[in-house]
Order: structure tokens, then C-alpha cells, then sequence
């Protein structure tokens, strides 16, 4: 029996873990990188190992010293979530080799299937030869793992060098192996997975279906189960290719074999040897718990053969982001300060109140999952739930999956994987509720009392003005203190307090709720800058100044690129890496550029100058 279980992990994936083990009544083991020594998983944890690491982002792909963690803490098994080393045959190995249970499939079994081009061969496909212009659109995809790292489209064969050359860099950071391969690029595609569980008996169980075709840089947004619109016969299909994959191999454990489908038609994707991070809407939907099924079949205990679970209602689970989707998926860094949703939904996250959001790893803050007996009702209370949780903090992608959750193409089955292709940019249209502003200056109002009685003259006097700033707008509004208390134009204003405001617009009151961290302010679900009242003069850039829109690092600089070459508008000229992802810096007009102020390897912060393209 498994007494102590290690996550080679971290975040909300050795969270989830966690969890499971303490219900279970089974010690836990922390892993952390030295950003993470406060961070909730290595909190929450039994124990915790510090892992000493060149980089914060090279620390989980330490086996070696992983393994060491293990053994000093007394663990007598590992668990590898999913990312970082959850499908590197050769950790398992050394885990095994340590006397240690490894909650997985066997070393074999991923070597068979975690490299996608020796799985397509092995599903009797094969990548992609010598590319030609006939094969366009293509995909460039890392071998030896997935979440959209390693992948590029590439529509123009000039632009294949570049892609290459970006997915092998991304593939070895994220997996420690730059491995990638090519295959055609389909642009109207669904992305259906199915759900397998396998022991040491011979049984193997697929769980239903999920749809993950809401993504963006090939990493999924919204999942749910069952994939909806399926035909009973194609349902069919998919679990036969899955059981059959997982049979192939001797798979034990969890994982999930991918397909797109097109017109009632699968094709083989890969197969992934871990558990998904989507692994939720499975669990709700067959009313099992996923880990706790690991670590039985890794204790070598049989699943029923003859009853396996039966699904019961929808399930959809949206992934929160600190991340901006009007620019770019940016993702943003910060302190959460708040993190709420309401009880009706399950929250898996691995951060709490205060945690600071930093640039090492991927900016999933936290997976929000409804359950309910139709896709209908399990959509309107996800959507329900995110619009009404307190997320104080870094800009996310909330509004994002609010409105994806209710958009036409979603809630009558007809999404594809290039919905946001579609529709990105009426989904990110900045709408901030306009009296959140003057909610915000009217709080602040009332926490801030004067000296002299609230502000109130016997002689008529100047409003008082505020300025915020919202999604790069600036807010003006203005109040004025009377004998009866605030008053603004347009509205009443029924209640000010330094947390609540109350304003009657066109008769209707409204309540907004207002929570400030220095100038960050936050009014029901808008987020807000409070800007000062005297601008600083010397904070303007010349024209054509590109800044790091997130701390990072330059990973690269064009080929050729330096002082006094021309540019075009929309040109590449650097990629930072944060996050784990490259992100592209584009010329903002045609020109000459004619400041370029990083070296590759160079450490950036928000807001730090890049390079100056002087117009033409």
C-alpha cells in the first residue's frame, strides 16, 4: 500500500493531487523551484524539498534531483501531474529504479506513445515528409509534449525556417527536447479526446468523450464531456481506436487519446500517457475521482471489469488565464489578492489570497468546472459563476470565457478549433461598465474624509476630478461634496461608503463594490488604475518605442537586425520568452529602426524600452 506520495509538480495540478491523498489518508511531498517557496502546493503539503535549479523554469525537469526528494523524504511514490516530466520515459525509469511506485503507465508504454511521431507510426501514420507548397497550411509540433508549446502555423513556406527554429526553442524549454515534426494544418476541425483508464488485470475503460475545441495557441480554453454532437456510431469509433491504442501499448493508468474530427470522421492525433488538465469534467460527469482510480491501479487493484462507470449529465470546465486576449494573450504578472467563485461550481487552482503570479511558468491561474443534467444548464451556470466571482488581481481572460461560454457558435454545438480565429476580436471588445469610475472616485471619496467636514462648503464650489485608467483608456469624473452628502451628474447617489457605492441610474439602483490595492482598483468585475493627479512629465516615449508588454526574457533577435536597418510595419524584430512561451515583438510602423536597446538572454521588466523604430 502506497503510504507517501511526492508530485513532481507543482501549481494546481500538486494541488489536485494533494487533495485526493489527504482523503485518502496518504502523506504528500512538495517539490519547489526557489520562486515557488511560498507558493500553495509547496504550503499545503506534508513535507516540501527545495530543488536547487539553473533556472526556475529547469527546475521541474530535474529528475535526478526529484528522485533524490523522494528517497530523503521518505516517499514511496511519485505522482507526475501532468507538464514538465509527466510523459519523459526515462524519469519513470529512474523513478522505478529508485524502489519507488510510479503512478503512471511504464516506461515502455510512453517511449511507445509520448513521442507523437513514433505514436503515429505506431497507429500505422507516419509525419510528414519533405513539405512542398501542395501540403500548406502546416503545423510544426514538438514530439515530446503538448499544451501548445513547440507549434507554429505555418501558411507561406518562407515562413517554415522561423517556425522551425521557434517550436525547437519552445519544445526545449517546456520538455528538455527540441524534437518536432510536421503534419497538414486543418483549420475547421473539432478536438475530441476520449478518457482511458487501464490496470494490471487486462480492463481497460474509456470515459465517455470530452471536446476541446475552444483554444488558443493550441492550448485548450473550455473543455466538456460529452463532446456534444457526436453520432452514436462515431462515439463508438473513438472508444474502439482508444481502447485499441491503449491495448497496443499495455497501458495502465490514465490518458487520453486525441482525435480531430471533420465531417463525422476522426483522425489519430496522439495519445497522451498522464492526466489531462481537463481531467475534471470527466470526473464529474462518471462521478469518479480520477487520481485516487491512479494510485489504486498503481497499487495494482482491478477495476470492475463488467460494471465500469456510467456518465450521467454535462460537465464544462473554463480555464482561467492571467493573461490579456486583446493583446495577444499577453500574459500578466502580479499579486492575486482575491480569488472567489461561487459554491454552486469546483474550483481547482494553485494559488491563494496574496500569491504573487510570476513570469517562470504557465499563467493557468485556476480551472472553473459545472456539472449539471444538460449542456444548456451546465453552460448558463458556468457562465453564471465566472461572471459573478471576485478575481482581484492581474488582468484574465474571465470576460473571455463569459462570452465564449454564451456566443452562438458555442451554445449550438458549431465550434471549431478556429473559433477564436473567428471571432477573437468581437469577444475582446473592451466594455467596462461606465459608472464603475465614478463608484471608484466616490469610494475613495469616502475613505479619504476631510478635515473639514466631509468637504462641504457654504459657497459653490469646483467639482472634484479623478482619472482612471481602463484597457489603455482614461476615465475622467467628477463629484462634488454638498450639505446633503456626494452628488454627481446623471445619478443619484443613494449610498458612498470606502466598500460600497449605491447609485440610482434612470431609477434603477445599482450596487458596485468597490476594493482598492494602492492604484489598483477593483469596482464589481471592471479593474482599474487609479491615475495621479499630475501626470509625470518626463514618462512620455518617442514615437515608434516598443516596450516588453511582461517581464521576460530576449530569447532572440532577428537575423540581421541593427541599428539604421529598415522595417516594415507588423515586422518581427525580437521574441521574449515568458511563461514558457514565446512572444512575438512586431515593428509598430514602417521605418528605420534606430534605437535597439536589449542583447539576447537579457532580462526584461514590464514596461522596460526594446527598441525605437523612427517612422518614415
Amino acid at each position: 500500500m502506497i503510504g507517501t506520495v511526492l508530485v513532481a509538480n507543482r501549481g494546481e495540478i500538486a494541488c489536485r493531487v494533494f487533495r485526493t491523498c489527504r482523503e485518502l489518508g496518504i502523506r504528500t511531498v512538495a517539490v519547489h523551484s526557489d520562486a515557488d517557496a511560498n507558493a500553495l502546493h509547496a504550503r499545503v503539503a506534508d513535507t516540501a524539498v527545495r530543488l536547487p535549479g539553473a533556472t526556475p523554469a529547469e527546475t521541474y525537469l530535474r529528475g535526478d534531483l526529484i528522485v533524490k526528494a523522494a528517497v530523503a523524504a521518505g516517499a514511496d511514490a511519485v505522482h507526475p501531474g501532468y507538464g514538465f516530466l509527466s510523459e519523459n520515459a526515462d524519469f519513470a525509469r529512474a523513478v522505478l529504479d529508485a524502489g519507488l511506485v510510479w503512478i503512471g503507465p511504464s516506461p515502455a508504454s510512453i517511449e511507445a506513445m509520448a513521442s507523437k511521431t513514433r505514436a503515429k507510426e505506431l497507429m500505422g501514420l507516419a509525419p510528414l515528409g519533405e513539405p512542398t507548397e501542395a501540403d500548406l497550411p502546416l503545423l510544426v509540433k514538438a514530439a515530446a509534449g503538448g499544451g501548445g508549446r513547440g507549434m507554429r502555423i505555418v501558411r507561406r513556406m518562407e515562413e517554415l525556417s522561423a517556425a522551425l527554429e521557434g517550436a525547437r526553442a519552445e519544445a526545449a524549454s517546456a520538455f528538455g527536447d527540441g524534437e518536432v515534426f510536421l503534419e497538414p494544418y486543418i483549420e475547421n476541425g473539432r478536438h475530441v479526446e476520449v478518457q482511458v483508464l487501464a490496470d494490471t488485470h487486462g480492463t481497460v475503460w474509456a470515459l465517455g468523450t470530452r471536446d476541446c475545441s475552444l483554444q488558443r495557441r493550441h492550448q485548450k480554453v473550455i473543455e466538456e464531456s460529452p463532446a456534444p454532437g457526436l453520432s452514436e456510431g462515431l462515439v463508438a469509433e473513438l472508444h474502439a481506436l482508444s481502447v485499441r491504442a491503449a491495448r497496443a501499448v499495455d497501458y495502465v493508468g490514465a490518458g487520453t487519446v486525441e482525435f480531430l474530427v471533420t465531417d463525422d470522421k476522426a483522425q489519430f492525433l496522439e495519445m497522451n500517457t498522464r492526466l489531462q488538465v481537463e481531467h475534471p469534467v470527466t470526473e464529474a460527469v462518471f462521478d469518479v475521482d480520477l487520481v485516487a482510480l491512479q494510485i489504486a491501479v498503481a497499487e495494482g487493484r482491478a477495476l470492475d471489469a463488467d460494471q465500469p462507470p456510467r456518465a450521467r449529465g454535462h460537465a464544462i470546465e473554463a480555464r482561467l488565464y492571467a493573461e490579456d486576449p486583446s493583446t495577444d494573450w499577453t500574459p500578466q504578472t502580479g499579486t492575486l489578492h482575491r480569488l472567489t467563485v461561487p459554491e454552486s461550481v469546483r474550483l481547482d487552482t494553485g494559488y491563494d489570497d496574496g500569491t504573487e503570479i510570476g513570469v517562470h511558468y504557465d499563467p493557468l491561474l485556476a480551472k472553473v468546472i459545472a456539472h449539471a443534467p444538460t449542456r444548456t444548464e451546465a453552460l448558463r451556470k458556468l457562465a453564471g459563476a465566472l461572471q459573478r466571482a471576485t478575481i482581484h488581481g492581474p488582468t484574465t481572460n474571465r470576460d473571455l470565457l463569459v462570452r465564449s461560454l454564451r456566443h452562438d457558435d458555442f451554445t449550438t454545438k458549431a465550434m471549431t478549433t478556429a473559433f477564436y480565429d473567428r471571432h477573437l476580436p468581437s469577444l475582446t471588445v473592451t466594455l467596462p461598465d461606465p459608472y464603475a469610475p465614478l463608484a471608484a472616485a466616490l469610494a475613495d471619496a469616502r475613505s479619504r474624509p476631510s478635515r473639514f467636514g466631509g468637504g462641504w462648503r457654504n459657497v459653490p464650489s469646483q467639482p472634484q476630478t479623478k482619472r482612471y485608467e481602463h484597457a489603455g483608456e482614461e476615465h475622467e469624473v467628477r463629484y462634488r461634496h454638498t450639505r446633503d452628502g456626494l452628488e454627481a451628474d446623471g445619478v443619484r447617489v443613494v449610498h458612498a461608503d470606502a466598500r460600497l457605492v449605491v447609485l440610482e441610474v434612470e431609477g434603477v439602483q445599482r450596487k458596485f463594490e468597490v476594493t482598492r490595492y494602492a492604484d489598483e482598483v477593483h469596482v464589481n468585475a471592471t479593474r482599474l488604475r487609479a491615475l495621479p493627479r499630475f501626470p509625470d512629465p518626463t514618462a512620455q516615449l518617442a514615437p515608434g518605442s516598443l516596450v516588453a508588454p511582461m517581464p521576460g526574457t530576449v530569447v532572440r533577435i532577428a537575423e540581421g537586425l541593427a541599428v539604421g536597418a529598415p522595417v516594415k510595419a507588423g515586422e518581427s524584430l525580437l521574441w521574449l520568452e515568458a511563461m514558457k512561451m514565446e512572444h512575438k515583438i512586431t515593428a509598430p510602423v514602417t521605418g528605420v529602426l534606430s534605437a535597439l536597446q536589449v542583447l539576447p538572454g537579457q532580462q526584461v521588466t514590464v514596461g522596460s524600452l526594446l527598441a525605437v523604430v523612427e517612422p518614415t
